[in-house]
């Protein structure tokens, strides 16, 4: 398993998945890029993963399943899941925007996805963990702080 900021796929099209993927290992160098067809298969991968953080690209529709119902089932393990997700979409229609807003979800695409709407929005979450992880680094003080703090 990595030990870098992966980027997990799930889309039930294997079209998707290939060039979705293609366009994410063009330009992701924080991590591994992995891809699943079925949201079972992902989800157990996930489970198993050592680290609790990672950038999701999850297709809203898949077959009787969900994108959101794929982010819930995981919530427990990452509690930063919603806002480190990417959602893609057919028709963005105000049902499939509003369930994203209700989510937490800053980052919805429509297919089929640019290319460079897809690289700025995964940029826009690993920088996110870049700019933390730089802090800690360069605040000693900042890093204890967070260090001592603990959870519930």
């Amino acid at each position: 398993m990595s030990t870098g900021l992966d980027v997990i796929i799930v889309d039930d099209d294997f079209d998707v998945l290939e060039i979705t993927a293609g366009i994410v290992n063009r330009f992701y160098a924080w991590g591994d890029v992995f891809v699943f067809s079925d949201v079972d298969e992902a989800i157990e991968y996930c489970q198993l993963k050592d680290s609790s953080i990672a950038v999701f690209i999850v297709d809203v529709f898949m077959g009787e399943k969900t994108g959101y119902m794929f982010l819930d089932s995981l919530a427990d393990k990452f509690p930063s899941i919603y806002e480190d997700s990417v959602m893609m979409t057919g028709d963005a229609s105000d049902q499939v925007v509003n369930a994203c807003v209700a989510s937490g979800i800053n980052h919805l695409l429509e297919k089929p996805v640019r290319a460079y709407a897809l690289q700025l929005a995964v940029r826009s979450i690993v920088f996110k963990y870049i700019s933390f992880s730089q802090r800690l680094l360069k605040n000693p003080e900042f890093a204890g702080l967070v260090a001592g703090l603990k959870t519930a």
